[in-house]
């Protein structure tokens, strides 16, 4: 049964890519551009671009950015083009298994986003996490092979480099109670909340938290990523839901700005995190006994 569920995968995989392949060619076409002349503007081999139209290929973000630049695209034609992208990644990240080959899909998903949106209610989201806390939220009550959650947890840190391009834009919305669960031990989290201080200080990074003494506006059900406004990803214990149905995209966004409208910020903030701080060092203290 494995083996068939395997084979209708590769065979699902195949068919999106040849549905993305026939994409680029109509807007190709549509721009009155050859594969050569595009290959041209886009500063990529004309074999990449007839490799990607013929279903041979996935292209790599950057070579979609490349692509997409070359053909002037709008906004609907990007916005199609992403979400097959999108659904594409996770199929051969699925494909690939392990934890590594899934954090590898996202590390990507990442790196092709400018505009990136965070939900959290139970976990510190995985651009913001240290390594340790990145290790165990990997591991902690999974069945995983230790030295596949050690490279994915390796991965993890390794995408969050792109915290620090300023020419990119996050949001990042946590309950408290995401920032008070703690893996491993409480001392772990005082390093954590040390990397959220440090993270809310970036101009270009907005950061929030919802206290507990703040009435929620909604039920927190689960978290989610926001990804330039075309895909939602919400994160399983299976593997990753990624919605891109335009209704499916408003409802999070609206569920992103109530608890974001309730979140502090800034000075505020730094204020909670540190109060915070101070409990886990008395939990800490009262394990140690």
């Amino acid at each position: 049964m494995a083996q068939r569920d395997r084979t209708l995968g590769v065979e699902e995989r195949r068919d999106r890519l040849r549905g993305l392949g026939e994409l680029f060619r109509r807007l190709r076409r549509e721009a009155g551009l050859t594969g050569k002349e595009l290959a041209q503007r886009a500063q990529v081999g004309q074999p990449t671009i007839s490799r990607i139209e013929t279903g041979q290929l996935l292209p790599t973000p950057e070579t979609v950015e490349r692509v997409a630049a070359a053909l002037g695209l709008g906004e609907r034609d990007r916005g199609e083009l992403d979400a097959l992208l999108a659904r594409l990644r996770d199929e051969v990240s699925r494909l690939r298994g392990g934890l590594a080959g899934r954090e590898a899909a996202n590390a990507a998903r990442v790196r092709s986003a400018q505009w990136i949106a965070v939900f959290s209610s139970a976990m510190i989201p995985a651009l913001l996490q240290t390594a340790e806390y990145a290790r165990l939220a990997l591991a902690v009550g999974r069945d995983v092979d230790e030295e596949d959650a050690a490279k994915a947890a390796a991965v993890r840190v390794e995408a969050q480099a792109v915290l620090f391009e300023e020419s990119r834009k996050f949001a990042f919305v946590l309950t408290e109670g995401a920032v008070r669960t703690w893996p491993g031990s409480p001392s772990l989290m005082l390093a954590q909340l040390d990397r959220l201080v440090q993270v809310s200080t970036l101009p270009h990074v907005r950061l929030g938290v919802v206290p507990w003494r703040t009435e929620a506006p909604a039920f927190p059900l689960h978290g989610f990523t926001l990804v330039d406004g075309a895909v939602s990803v919400v994160e399983s214990l299976t593997g990753d839901l990624t919605l891109t149905e335009p209704g499916e995209i408003a409802m999070h966004e609206d569920a992103f700005e109530a608890f974001a409208a309730a979140a502090v910020y800034g000075d505020a903030l730094r204020d909670l995190l540190g109060e915070i701080g101070a409990d886990f060092r008395k939990l800490a203290a009262q394990l140690e006994k």
